[in-house]
């Protein structure tokens, strides 16, 4: 059989490809052959055509020798072959030196870029915030962080987690973007490594933020966290306060042990479920809560004031023109709407909702207060609730728990699942208690379809919760706010369809949802994550206001409260917002705020006003609401 012919081109190729298997020195061989194959020839046309080069070939080959020498580094010395010799191989020994030298640098400054894209260096911060972890509340956290540090000079924020630098800088720069005069330092390692930890210099931190990240077994991640921060800051002189967050209530006792004294640890469910329950109650009510824990409007403050020392606490409320009093701290101890005849000890601290801490400024405000025109009629009387509970999660036990709590004689809950075993159990549960006014009522069913909602009638409710899905177990789940979604569609339809609306509040997850939810602009949303999150960062600047939250998002006790404004001022007057700062002082609540309902679909704030000033004027209509603190 005839043997085929290869190529003479396929053959050199392959010769040449295996040439340069051979390694380092066969490269460096053909490097120089074509160097010299280049070089020699184009020295030899400068030479030639150089008018005065001399005349002797023997010269010529001389100059030709010298240019390529010159070109090549290779020193390039005629004479004796001795010397030539000599000359080339000094030139070597020095190329050899300088190329070597040049790849060490080349290599230290590799290998330097390299760990700094890695994010593997320690930062030298004094005073900075640390964060720990990696969720979707990380944009919330750092954002507010930044707001927070906008009059700071010099703030940082260091934020660690196990993904890589560059990702992260880029995620938080596209979420979050310009961040001021805040410098925002990333590194990457697991936050569960001690010795990964001290590359955030936590022992020179402010303050360090744990948050759970987006896995089932987020609670004992946290956990093992905290211990890992405690053990690199094992034999420290300073310890930075610590604020961290867990799902699950049975991991919370190990979590404060891990955080330490100074350690604040919140139960993110427990919280989101009691919001939950609130913006159910009265619509609005989600707004408020935004706006209290957004560092870009008006926030909490403790302040002291020696002139009111002595003084009931009912005169404070209109002691300050530009700020909204709601209680004292007395002892580390906050006293939310204590009764107005409740004297000030010189010792205690107001409680108070202002712009900034240099803007609650004393200035007596009893000369605005227009008697003739506040309320003086009976409070509007509580009725029995119906609500409606759409979707099953694990914060849904937590969220009928509250609502029993809340429950007034006579309400009643619908729940619609879709009857598994697990939820039905769940529910079962939930209906053991005794003694509650309220009547559940569970149906079957799937509240994606619209023959689920049809056989109800949603108009009745006095309000629809609308919760997602929890992915299932071994099985993440992309995007846990579609059936959510699904749902709010189904329920806008209905309403387009009878010409009415429903008093929705909605529960998601992913905060990037919220502008694909089909619901009205000013809805109640609870964005558990973002909720979670400025109320992590807000406690982080000040770790005392942990009790004032503790207070007002607890399930029984004094809260925040949207009420009819008929109650307080009567309508169609035009008056100052000092009246009805009187006026919810003489039923023993204190006003810090309003909705109005002309504002409610075209204000930024949908219609709600935080602190407004004392002397502000507006005309109060029937369907307006005052905000204020006051006993559930």
């Amino acid at each position: 059989m005839a043997q085929r012919r290869t190529p003479f081109g396929d053959r050199a190729r392959y010769w040449f490809d295996s040439t340069l298997a051979r390694g380092a020195p066969a490269l460096v061989g053909w490097m120089a052959l074509l160097c010299l194959a280049i070089v020699v020839p184009a020295s030899a046309v400068l030479v030639w055509t150089d008018p005065h080069a001399p005349a002797p070939l023997a010269d010529r080959l001389a100059q030709v020798w010298l240019l390529t020498g010159e070109t090549l580094r290779l020193g390039g010395t005629t004479g004796t072959p001795l010397r030539v010799t000599m000359s080339v191989l000094l030139a070597l020994v020095a190329l050899l030196y300088v190329s070597t030298l040049v790849g060490l640098i080349t290599t230290a400054l590799t290998e330097r870029l390299t760990e700094l894209r890695r994010g593997r260096s320690t930062v030298l911060e004094q005073g900075h915030a640390v964060v720990l972890g990696w969720s979707e509340q990380v944009f919330t956290v750092v954002s507010e962080l930044v707001a927070a540090n906008a009059n700071q000079p010099r703030a940082a924020v260091a934020v660690l987690a196990d993904r890589d630098k560059t990702a992260i800088e880029e995620a938080l720069s596209t979420k979050i973007g310009p961040a001021g005069g805040t410098r925002l330092i990333c590194r990457s390692g697991p936050t569960t490594d001690p010795a990964v930890l001290t590359l955030t210099s936590p022992d020179t931190a402010g303050v360090v933020l744990v948050l759970p990240q987006d896995e089932p077994d987020a609670d004992a991640e946290v956990v093992k966290t905290l211990l890992a921060l405690r053990a690199a800051l094992a034999g420290k002189s300073t310890h930075p306060p610590v604020v961290a967050a867990v799902r699950d209530d049975r991991y919370r006792l190990a979590a404060c042990l891990a955080a330490g004294p100074s350690g604040v640890v919140l139960e993110s469910d427990t919280v989101t479920a009691r919001l939950i329950v609130q913006a159910s109650r009265r619509r609005g009510l989600s707004l408020v809560h935004q706006e209290l824990l957004n560092f870009a409007g008006d926030e909490f403050y403790l302040i002291t004031e020696p002139a009111l020392a002595g003084r009931p606490f009912g005169d404070a409320l209109l002691s300050y023109p530009t700020s909204s009093v709601v209680g004292m701290m007395r002892e580390g101890t906050p006293l939310l709407n204590p009764p107005p005849q409740t004297p000030l000890a010189p010792d205690d601290l107001l409680i108070v909702i202002s712009r900034d801490d240099d803007t609650a400024w004393p200035h007596d405000c009893t000369e605005l207060v227009e008697k003739a025109a506040m309320a003086s009629g009976p409070s509007t009387p509580a009725r029995p609730e119906r609500v409606l509970l759409l979707g099953w999660n694990r914060r849904a036990p937590l969220i009928v728990d509250q609502l029993r709590r809340r429950a007034r004689p006579g309400s009643a809950l619908d729940v619609v699942t879709d009857g598994r075993k697990a939820i039905v159990r769940q529910v079962s549960e939930a209906d053991t208690h005794g003694g509650s006014d309220l009547t559940l009522t569970l149906h079957h069913g799937d509240i994606t379809r619209p023959e689920t909602l049809q056989r109800l009638d949603v108009h009745s409710y006095d309000s629809v919760i609308v919760l997602g899905q929890d992915p299932a177990p071994g099985q993440p789940q992309d995007d846990p706010d579609n059936r959510t979604l699904v749902t709010l569609l189904l329920l806008r339809q209905l309403e387009e369809a009878t010409g009415r609306e429903l008093p929705v509040v909605t529960e998601l997850i992913d905060d990037r949802n919220r502008a694909l939810a089909p619901i009205s602009p000013g809805a109640d949303v609870i964005i558990s994550g973002k909720l979670i999150g400025l109320l992590m960062a807000q406690i982080s600047q000040n770790r005392h206001l942990t009790a004032v939250f503790e207070e007002l998002f607890s399930a029984d006790g004094t809260g925040i409260h949207l009420r009819p404004a008929t109650d307080y001022v009567l309508p169609g007057n035009e008056t100052s917002f000092a009246t009805v700062v009187a006026a919810a002082r003489h039923r023993g609540e204190c006003a810090i705020g309003y909705r109005s309902h002309d504002d409610s679909s075209t204000s930024p704030g949908y219609g709600v006003r935080i602190n407004p000033p004392k002397a502000e004027r507006r005309r109060w209509s029937v369907q307006d609401a005052v905000v204020v603190v006051g006993e559930t």
